[in-house]
C-alpha cells in the first residue's frame, strides 16, 4: 500500500469498532494501524478521529480543535485493560533536527503544542497518549 493512499476502511469486526462513522484513512500507514486494530484479538475497541481536544495553535495563537488519530481499548498480556489516544505521524514531523528548514520545524512545533494539549486531557481524563512513527509500525 502506498504511503499516501487514502480512502474508507472496510472494518472485518464492526462490534468492536466504536466511532460514529466510517473510518478513513489518511495514509498507509493509518491503514495499517486500522487493519492492526481490527484484525487483532487483544484490542478490544477503536474508534478513529473520536475525540476532539482544543490546544492554541503556537503560530497563530489561535484557539483550534486538535483530532487523534485513534482511540483504542485494548488487554495487556498482564490481563488488565487500557486505553490510549493514538497519533500516527511520521518521524520527520516529530522531531526537529538542527537540518530542517523553518517550514518543517514550524509543522513539528505545531505537532508539539497539539500533543501537549492532548498529554494533559488524557492525563485528566485517565487516558494515555502515544505518538506512532514509521519506526513504530514496520
Amino acid at each position: 500500500m502506498a504511503k499516501w493512499a487514502q480512502g474508507p476502511y472496510t472494518i472485518q469486526n464492526p462490534l468492536k469498532y466504536v466511532g460514529n462513522r466510517t473510518p478513513r484513512y489518511r495514509s498507509g500507514w493509518e491503514h495499517s494501524f486500522m487493519r492492526f486494530c481490527d484484525l487483532n484479538d487483544h484490542v478490544l475497541q477503536w474508534a478513529s478521529e473520536a475525540i476532539q481536544i482544543p490546544y492554541r495553535h503556537p503560530i497563530t495563537g489561535k484557539q483550534t480543535i486538535y483530532v487523534p488519530d485513534f482511540l483504542i481499548t485494548y488487554r495487556t498480556r498482564d490481563n488488565s485493560v487500557r486505553a490510549e489516544l493514538i497519533e500516527i505521524k511520521p518521524k520527520s514531523q516529530s522531531v526537529i533536527e538542527s537540518k530542517m528548514n523553518s517550514r518543517d520545524r514550524a509543522v513539528v512545533a505545531v505537532n508539539y503544542a497539539k500533543w501537549a494539549s492532548a498529554q494533559k486531557w488524557c492525563k485528566q481524563t485517565g487516558l494515555t497518549f502515544r505518538v506512532i512513527t514509521e519506526q513504530d509500525l514496520f
